[in-house]
């Protein structure tokens, strides 16, 4: 508990104090964002710092790593040692920091290039490819669970090779989700903190019942989950509107694999469909939105994804934001009532 903690509350403290010092740099540079015409009321925002999501990167690392030093023994008084790096949680990190490292790359070819066009998605996909490929690679080695699975495992083997597309589905899916829904001031960074806030439950809980869950390096998972939570907390406070910065693709890019190594490696894997549920309605109007139009000829929204079609009903982009939050925190409630209600149904008591 104590490294949940110091892993969380290091997080905020190096992304709320990092995030201005990266907001002049990114100033000074003219890193700003541009900014979709077909979006009303956004013009003012062009030109904000953007590729802050550089400082969550930033943040998450030194928190995770920090968060293994230990200099305190119960008992025995001041120490210094080092806890194990699991090969879950350097895992998750690599998903993390490799789709991070992604949509870097997307968003400094747009600012080179001067346009909202970055990557194109052949290179993009092949990237998501390379990041999938290793994680599946260091997964299988590790004897990791190649079972799907809801709050656990289901008891159906997928072998590693369709375990290696269900990898790349999952990275690709979740970081795309995130990235579509990363289009108003804070609206990702509130929503992640409470998805990352239920897996540092969820991983702490496999943590304390080790012979039910069977999740090998669930503590470690914990402390990932926590510095994720503090991280986007403190990166918030700068992110809330009116945005001083925003993450780019940098940043939310890194988010969605963080959530897909997450579930993957608490086998958790379709429980992420309900804890991240506003990233998936937000993908589906999407695609229904680009079906609907290219079938019948006809819009089903204004425009999409539906945050904006509720800001251009008239929408202040204030409450669209905190509606949305608070959709998001009951498909996070939801999602740990699922979770929890299980292992309540199978052990017969807390």
């Amino acid at each position: 508990m104590i490294g949940l903690l110091i892993s969380g509350a290091t997080a905020f403290l190096v992304a709320i104090f990092a995030t201005p010092f990266a907001i002049r740099v990114l100033r000074r540079n003219d890193i700003g964002q541009f900014i979709q015409e077909d979006v009303e009321g956004h013009a003012h925002k062009k030109g904000t710092p953007t590729m802050g999501g550089v400082v969550i990167l930033l943040a998450v690392t030194v928190a995770y790593v920090i968060s293994h030093i230990r200099l305190w023994d119960v008992g025995h008084g001041p120490t210094f040692e080092m806890r194990e790096f699991t090969p879950q949680g350097i895992m998750a990190m690599v998903a993390f920091l490799g789709m991070g490292l992604i949509g870097f790359l997307d968003d400094f070819v747009k600012y080179a290039r001067r346009q909202n066009q970055g990557l194109s998605k052949r290179w993009k996909f092949l990237g998501q490819i390379a990041i999938a490929v290793t994680f599946a690679v260091i997964a299988i080695s590790s004897n990791v669970s190649t079972e799907i699975s809801f709050t656990r495992s289901l008891g159906l083997d997928l072998g590693p090779w369709l375990y290696a597309g269900l990898v790349l589905l999952m990275l690709t899916a979740t970081a795309n989700a995130v990235n579509l829904t990363d289009g108003l001031d804070g609206l990702v960074a509130g929503t992640s903190a409470l998805v990352f806030g239920a897996f540092m439950i969820i991983a702490f809980w496999q943590f304390r019942n080790p012979d039910f869950y069977q999740v090998d390096g669930a503590l470690d998972l914990g402390l990932f989950a926590a510095a994720l939570a503090g991280t986007v907390l403190g990166f918030m406070w700068w992110n809330a509107a009116p945005a001083q910065v925003f993450m780019g693709d940098v940043g939310s890019q890194a988010l969605g694999g963080a959530m897909a190594s997450l579930a993957l490696l608490t086998n958790t894997q379709l429980l992420l469909v309900i804890l991240g549920g506003l990233y998936v309605a937000t993908t589906l109007s999407v695609i229904i939105q680009v079906f609907s139009f290219r079938v019948f000829g006809k819009r089903v929204f204004l425009i999409a994804p539906m945050h904006h079609h509720f800001e251009m009903k008239g929408w202040p982009e204030t409450t669209v934001m905190i509606r949305f939050w608070i959709l998001g925190a009951l498909f996070v409630a939801v999602g740990l009532g699922v979770f929890y209600g299980d292992f309540i149904t199978a052990t017969g008591g807390p």
